[in-house]
């Protein structure tokens, strides 16, 4: 079995000891328009998560993983498959990195990591992003693996009482 680990990062599943990241993370709102949040979230509502967390990805439809440092365990950030469909072979991606950690290739040894996963475990055919074209770290970082911009949704995400246009990207298997 393939493991998740790279050379300054691996992937793990989400434990019960990451409630505080969690709930940090989710409760962050910087980050609700990525996320498409709109509440906060209580600690009783994430433990609940993190108790049926243990869902299979093909009938969750989702995985979402810990991004850790493995030399010091330290908590950076989550990578995520969603609407993961084994029919059609596809699944969206996203990440979050904790902007304390930001800009140390984190995300794209995450990403690098996820993208070989999902090929090669899950036997994927693509996966997906959906990024805001203000958003010039993703777009990015999603460019250097090799996603392709494959269209524009316009006015897709009001935030702060603008819209945005959303981006889709693809990242085929040959």
């Amino acid at each position: 079995m393939m493991k998740l680990i790279g050379k300054k990062i691996n992937l793990r599943a989400l434990e019960p000891e990451d409630l505080d990241f969690l709930y940090q993370i989710e409760n962050n709102e910087s980050f609700w328009e990525m996320s498409h949040t709109q509440t906060p979230f209580s600690k009783f509502i994430l433990r609940q998560y993190l108790e049926n967390v243990h869902l299979d990805i093909y009938e969750a439809k989702q995985l979402r993983l810990l991004i850790e440092e493995t030399a010091t365990k330290k908590q950076l950030g989550m990578i995520d498959l969603f609407d993961y469909n084994p029919m059609h072979k596809r699944a969206g991606i996203g990440i979050l990195i904790h902007p304390e950690f930001q800009k140390q290739g984190f995300a794209s040894e995450a990403l690098s990591i996820l993208i070989q996963y999902t090929f090669s475990t899950l036997n994927t055919h693509q996966l997906y992003a959906n990024i805001t074209t203000d958003n010039s770290k993703s777009i990015s970082l999603f460019k250097k693996h090799n996603f392709n911009k494959v269209g524009v949704k316009k006015d897709w995400i009001l935030s702060e009482g603008k819209f945005k246009d959303e981006v889709l990207f693809q990242l085929i298997k040959d």
